[in-house]
């Protein structure tokens, strides 16, 4: 089998910070999560990823959130890829601390390692960037921290590419032997909309030339990597088609497409999608086996 035979894996991110007011499909408790990722999981995906209804708490209250919208789907479907978002905390082991108590449940088998920081917004009303002070911030000892803890639990990183940078420091750690198994990349693509609307100011656009820089960066590393675009519809990008036609696998859902249909109709429009271009949907276990996931 070929690369390019690989089943697809879909991922599918519920929820980020899109609110019930902007989206009334959203699923914005734990229950709901927990139903909407079995009938995602029903509809293709492989990979379920949530933020809790209230992320700024304590490790074990972030935990237990998690764990009421995963366990149901880990117990339906053994073996499904759940992780969860970072939590609000002073230092690595506050933000990181869930990911380690969902682990000794069993109710994970990935960590998020996003590998760079990045200004996340987008233009005001008059064009020039907003007064916002977010930075989302990765320190290289903090990205340092989460592999190691992926590393010794055998969690497969799951990381998001914001930006060229963030890429390089994936490639580093491939090329020294310490990227742990299972890893994932994400390319992310910038449209209108995200995160409270404007033009992006970080990232690339969904066209060609920016996949095409993405695979030449990332060479002939066997890195497992998908594409996902933040503030509009992945699947009405010519990424979408081309990710697929070389190889790559998906990301959809209303984390990333904060005014689309419901996630179940996100998954089944990109299962239909990998359908076309000739590429099966991967199940949980060739998700795994994709992935290089360990036992």
């Amino acid at each position: 089998m070929t690369v390019n035979d690989a089943p697809v894996i879909i991922e599918a991110a519920l929820n980020g910070v899109t609110s019930r007011a902007h989206n009334p499909t959203v699923p914005a408790t734990a229950e709901e999560q927990a139903k909407d990722a079995l009938a995602c999981v029903d509809a293709g995906a492989t990979v379920i990823h949530t933020h809790a209804p209230n992320i700024a708490v304590p490790p074990d209250e972030a935990a237990e959130q998690y764990a009421i919208a995963f366990r149901p789907v880990v117990e339906h479907h053994p073996g499904v890829v759940c992780y969860p978002t970072t939590g609000i905390g002073k230092t690595i082991e506050d933000r990181y601390g869930h990911v380690a108590l969902l682990d000794d449940m069993g109710l994970v088998r990935a960590g998020f390692v996003d590998t760079g920081s990045v200004n996340l917004g987008g233009t005001g009303a008059d064009g020039l960037p907003t007064n916002s002070t977010f930075v989302y911030t990765n320190t290289f000892a903090d990205i340092a921290y989460k592999m190691d803890v992926c590393r010794e639990r055998g969690l497969g990183p799951s990381i998001a590419i914001f930006e060229p940078g963030f890429l390089r420091v994936v490639r580093a750690y491939y090329d020294a032997g310490a990227l742990p198994a299972g890893t994932l990349v994400k390319f992310y693509f910038s449209a209108g909309g995200y995160l409270g609307g404007g033009e992006p100011l970080w990232g690339a656009p969904p066209i060609m030339e920016a996949l095409d820089l993405y695979l030449a960066m990332l060479g002939d590393a066997e890195i497992a990597w998908a594409v996902a675009v933040l503030g509009g519809s992945l699947l009405d990008t010519p990424v979408s088609r081309a990710a697929l036609e070389r190889g790559g696998h998906l990301r959809v859902g209303l984390e990333d497409w904060d005014s689309g249909p419901a996630n179940v109709d996100q998954v089944t429009a990109a299962a239909k999608l990998c359908r076309s271009v000739g590429r099966d949907v991967a199940g949980v276990a060739d998700a795994a086996r994709v992935l290089g996931l360990p036992s």
